[in-house]
């Protein structure tokens, strides 16, 4: 997570997928299939459909925060032709049996979340109205950072020839 501070926010709805598991060790799979734009008026867990052996609910709303010092990262998101969002969800051990924890826009901070453990982390494809809102952020905000390539100090080959003998070597 990003410790600057958020210059733009928007509440957005997560919807989840529950799909049967072809597995012994467990029940069901779950994945994040849809970001709504805003606040949906359902109440988290609402279940939106039913199809065979999936279902799909809504999971509760999260703001979405965009920071200025990330930019560069949205920018790229959005030219890559497929603009996404990462929703991050954690297992409660309880009911509901997920929590959302986050959404972003960022890559790097979406691939940041799968190092946490036990997350369930996937992208969703961004929708029209926060793509909108990304775009107008990063003309807004973004500062191209010069790239400062680094020389390496040049070795001085006798600069190990020139030492003192230490304790350590006396003892050799």
């Amino acid at each position: 997570m990003n410790a600057a501070p958020a210059l733009s926010r928007m509440s957005v709805g997560v919807v989840i997928e529950r799909r049967k598991a072809a597995s012994p060790w467990t029940d069901y799979n779950w994945r994040p299939v849809a970001v709504l734009p805003g606040q949906p008026q359902a109440q988290p867990w609402t279940v939106l459909a039913i199809d065979g052996e999936a279902a799909t609910f809504y999971a509760g709303a999260v703001d979405l925060v965009l920071h200025r010092t990330e930019t560069g990262q949205y920018r790229d998101n959005l030219a890559s032709g497929a603009p996404s969002l990462w929703v991050a969800l954690r297992t409660t051990g309880g009911e509901p049996p997920l929590r959302v924890v986050a959404v972003t826009a960022d890559p790097a901070e979406g691939e940041s979340f799968t190092q946490a453990g036990d997350d369930l982390v996937g992208a969703v494809p961004m929708p029209a109205a926060v793509r909108d809102m990304v775009e107008a952020f990063v003309v807004e905000h973004h500062v191209e950072q010069p790239f400062f390539k680094r020389e390496r100090d040049r070795a001085d080959p006798q600069s190990l020839a020139h030492r003192r003998p230490t304790e350590k070597d006396k003892g050799r």
